[in-house]
């Protein structure tokens, strides 16, 4: 699958979704394999493809220590909690990780293609645009959640 970057006119104005990106978000929305995924552009295929994956067990805070500190990355995150109610819940949140010292070049990449990846992605209910760890730190997730 491949998405048109609004904006750009010439034949890399196509990013490709790998398929293996697709299936592993599948992976977390309905077999819950994975916790969290993280996807990158990899300019040379001109696609988004899977970076890493964390197991059920893995913590918020392993989520965001996998993230880097000097780059972009697109990111979703299955969080699950306990409604007031009492019944557990699950949300999946998108990520649009894109830190101050990036490089200008990845930050424009990443944010012309971000609509067209997410919506590549069926099943996203929320989303987050964070330039550093406190835009997205456990507590914003929870609001956002309930």
């Amino acid at each position: 699958m491949s998405f048109r970057i609004k904006g750009m006119q010439n034949a890399s104005s196509y990013m490709g979704v790998a398929d293996h990106s697709r299936n592993t978000f599948l992976e977390l929305k309905k077999k819950k394999v994975h916790r969290y995924v993280i996807f990158k552009i990899d300019e040379k295929q001109n696609e988004v493809v899977v970076e890493k994956t964390g197991g059920p067990a893995e913590s918020y805070e392993d989520f965001t220590d996998s993230l880097p500190e000097d780059d972009c990355r697109y990111a979703v995150y299955d969080f699950d909690f306990v409604t007031s109610e009492n019944c557990q819940k699950s949300k999946i949140f998108f990520i649009a990780w894109a830190p101050g010292i990036s490089r200008i070049r990845s930050k424009m990449l990443y944010a012309t293609s971000k609509n067209g990846f997410k919506t590549a992605l069926d099943g996203v209910q929320y989303e987050i645009q964070a330039t550093d760890p406190t835009e997205m730190d456990l507590e914003v997730i929870r609001d956002r959640a309930h």
